[in-house]
């Protein structure tokens, strides 16, 4: 499938890829409607990516470790930063770079993470003109990292994504709610209501409700 180029006016934030592929909603909500609350687990979150972006750089040998890395791809339109990108020395003295994002809380059941994660990776491969094989995402509850393999799929996976993302923020339209037992742990549980506002209510039903409370 070819899509086209985009422009720098067209770049959307990386991080829409992620919370397109966890709620469709969520990602209307936080990129058209510029709507954003936090709760314990954002900001659990937040601390973590802030003690990922304290420092700028430190060399370990073989490894060199740049922290909070800006970075962009104008072939998925894509603009955000990576909040660690470890660089590996190779044996012809080439540096390979091997992104890792942090997370709060534990490995998911679907592929959020690890297209967010794919994503970095294809814009540090566009910028660089490198081949980019796997990364890492470490999770804050199991204290522990969980290597990525970019293979065809989770690329193919990533490149859709985002090409639906630039759909969906320049339709503008936000999709109407349904509740799953996720939407506990989202912040905008309050704002969104998918208990209320994804259950259609008739005009009759509407009208008899508003009669009774007089």
């Amino acid at each position: 499938m070819t899509h086209k180029t985009y422009t720098l006016d067209d770049l959307i934030q990386l991080s829409s890829l992620q919370h397109f592929v966890y709620c469709t909603r969520q990602c209307a909500l936080i990129h058209i409607e510029q709507v954003w609350s936090e709760n314990l687990f954002t900001a659990q979150g937040r601390i973590m990516h802030d003690k990922a972006d304290s420092n700028k750089f430190e060399s370990r040998r073989d490894v060199r470790i740049d922290y909070s890395v800006p970075m962009r791809s104008l072939r998925l339109g894509l603009i955000g930063k990576a909040d660690v990108v470890e660089f590996h020395r190779q044996a012809d003295g080439t540096w390979l770079p091997f992104p890792v994002e942090y997370k709060r809380g534990k490995p998911k059941i679907d592929d959020c993470d690890k297209v967010q994660l794919c994503a970095q990776a294809i814009c540090l491969e566009e910028m660089l003109n490198v081949d980019i094989p796997a990364g890492a995402l470490f999770y804050g509850q199991t204290r522990r990292r969980e290597d990525v393999v970019f293979d065809e799929r989770l690329r193919t996976e990533t490149e859709e994504i985002a090409h639906k993302v630039h759909e969906l923020i320049a339709g503008g339209v936000t999709p109407q709610a349904e509740y799953a037992k996720k939407c506990e742990k989202c912040s905008l549980l309050e704002l969104c209501m998918p208990k209320t506002c994804g259950k259609p209510r008739s005009a009759k039903r509407y009208l008899l409700a508003a009669m009774e409370a007089e």
